[in-house]
C-alpha cells in the first residue's frame, strides 16, 4: 500500500497524517473502527473506543474502569475474580456469598483450601477434628455420637461396648439379649448357627435359640400329637401332671370331644369324657 493511496477501508477518507486503526490488515480512521468495530461495556452499555482498554472475558466486554465487583464495587482489574449467575465479584464476596460455612467455626472455606465434608456439613480441615484428643480426622474413619465426631480409638476407649459372642467393638446398632450387647450378624441360633436378628426364638440357659432348634431340644411333646409346644404366638396346652397337650389336642380319646374346661377321667396316659369314661377303670 503506497502512501498516494491510503485511504479509509470504509468510509475511504485519506488517512495521510492522520492517526488509524489497522483491523485485519485493513487501515481504518478511528472514527469508522469506533464505530464499526467496537464492542460495548457489559457495565455503562458504551463503546469501548480504540483509544481504551478492552477487558474481555467470556465473550463480553468492559472498559477497565467498569470492570469491578458487582457487590462491593472494588476493581478485578488484574486481581482474581470469580464468576456467579453472569456477576463477577472479588474472590472475598464471591467466599461470603457462595462458599461453604465450616460447621464448626461458621467462617467461610475460602476457595482452593482444603474442606471435609460429612452428613451433609463442611469443615475447615484444621477444625473437622476428634471431640476427645482434638486431633484432625482427615479421612480416617469416625463414629459419631451426640452431635460429636471421634476418631475409632477414642470413641472405643470412651464409649465402645462389646458383642457378646465375638467379644469386639459394637459401632452402632447392636442387639440386646439377657442384659448383653451382640451384633446382629453375630446374634445366631446356638443350635445350627441360623440368623436371628429377625426371627423368633426361644432361650435355654442364657443361650438363643431357633423356634425349629429349641422344639428339637427342650421343647415338651404333645401326648396326642408328639409334636413339640412351644408356646410361641400365644399357643395355649393343657398340663396335667407330668403329661401336656395342645389346647386343640385335648380330646376325649374315644369320641374326639374337646375337653378343655371339663371335667375328664384318665386311663394309662388317655384322656376320655365322663360319659365315655363312665364305666371303664379311670383315674379322675
Amino acid at each position: 500500500m503506497t502512501t498516494a493511496h491510503f485511504y479509509c477501508q470504509y468510509c475511504t477518507a485519506s488517512l495521510l497524517g492522520k492517526k488509524y486503526v489497522l483491523k485485519d490488515d485493513s487501515p481504518y480512521c478511528v472514527t469508522c473502527y469506533d464505530r464499526v468495530f467496537s464492542h460495548y461495556c457489559e457495565e455503562c452499555k458504551k463503546p469501548i473506543e480504540s483509544d481504551s482498554k478492552d477487558l474481555c472475558y467470556k465473550d463480553r466486554h468492559w472498559h477497565e474502569g467498569c470492570f469491578k465487583c458487582t457487590k462491593c464495587n472494588h476493581s478485578l482489574v488484574e486481581k482474581p475474580f470469580a464468576a456467579k449467575d453472569e456477576r463477577l465479584l472479588c474472590t472475598e464476596c464471591y467466599s461470603n456469598e457462595c462458599s461453604s460455612k465450616c460447621f464448626h467455626c461458621k467462617r467461610t472455606i475460602m476457595p482452593g483450601s482444603r474442606k471435609m465434608e460429612f452428613k451433609g456439613n463442611y469443615w475447615h480441615e484444621t477444625c473437622f477434628v476428634c471431640e476427645n484428643c482434638r486431633q484432625p480426622i482427615g479421612t480416617k474413619p469416625l463414629i459419631s455420637k451426640d452431635s460429636g465426631n471421634y476418631c475409632v480409638p477414642c470413641f472405643e476407649k470412651e464409649f465402645a461396648h462389646y458383642c457378646n459372642f465375638c467379644k469386639k467393638v459394637i459401632t452402632s446398632g447392636g442387639i440386646t439379649f439377657c442384659d448383653q450387647l451382640w451384633h446382629k450378624e453375630c446374634f445366631l441360633c446356638s443350635g445350627c448357627r441360623k440368623d436371628l436378628c429377625e426371627e423368633q426364638f426361644m432361650s435355654r440357659d442364657d443361650y438363643p435359640f431357633c423356634v425349629d432348634c429349641y422344639n428339637h431340644l427342650y421343647a415338651n411333646k404333645c401326648v396326642a400329637c408328639s409334636k413339640p409346644i412351644s408356646g410361641l404366638t400365644g399357643a395355649k396346652f393343657i398340663c396335667f401332671q407330668d403329661s401336656q397337650w395342645h389346647s386343640e389336642c385335648f380330646n376325649c380319646g374315644k369320641c374326639s370331644v374337646s375337653l378343655v374346661g371339663k371335667g375328664f377321667l384318665t386311663q394309662n396316659k388317655e384322656i376320655f369324657c365322663q360319659k365315655c369314661g363312665s364305666g371303664m377303670d379311670t383315674d379322675i
